[in-house]
């Protein structure tokens, strides 16, 4: 009896967890959506726009709104077919990796939401559009959307948090691991 009530517990909290990874996904995926669909609206394909009070930024920062048909930094331009392929893989990889997470850290499932969600989000542009839409311009660094920035910043929380655990893990663990003791 003890074991059932354990185990509906642990389904509780991996459902809760999923709930994270969902609701983080759909989030990117709405935002990156909403602000793509704003910059094709009321920017005209090629030219900037910053609003008159934030002139003061346009050394900086700006809104350019330019189609990629390659990776970030514009890199393998025409390879639409590629990536389209290649994020569907990820996508799939992201599931699995999900599908079998043990990890109760909010924080892990979160990461993968967001990162899952970035993926989505340019892989609807290439499906709808042919190309993906970025319109965010930071000083002479590359135009990219909120799906590029989703996807950074998950990589970043996860480099964090796999750090973060690393140094949880107690001395003798680490010590026999890289021993290669068992």
């Amino acid at each position: 009896m003890e074991e059932s009530k354990i185990a509906d517990e642990k389904n509780h909290t991996r459902r809760g967890r999923f709930f994270i990874f969902i609701a983080c996904a759909l989030a990117v995926i709405a935002l990156d959506q909403w602000t793509k669909w704003l910059a094709r609206r009321d920017i005209p394909l090629g030219t900037s726009f910053l609003p008159g009070w934030l002139e003061w930024l346009s050394p900086y920062a700006r809104f350019t709104h330019i189609e990629n048909r390659g990776a970030s930094f514009g890199m393998f331009q025409d390879g639409n077919l590629v990536f389209i392929v290649l994020t569907f893989l990820i996508v799939g990889g992201i599931l699995y990796f999900v599908s079998k997470m043990e990890d109760d850290n909010r924080w892990m499932w979160a990461a993968g939401g967001i990162y899952l969600g970035g993926a989505v989000g340019n892989l609807i542009d290439r499906l709808l559009f042919g190309a993906v839409t970025d319109f965010i311009s930071i000083g002479a660094f590359y135009i990219f959307n909120v799906a590029d920035a989703s996807i950074n910043v998950s990589v970043a929380m996860l480099v964090i948090l796999f750090w973060l655990q690393e140094r949880k893990q107690p001395v003798a663990d680490k010590t026999s691991r890289d021993e290669g003791n068992p």
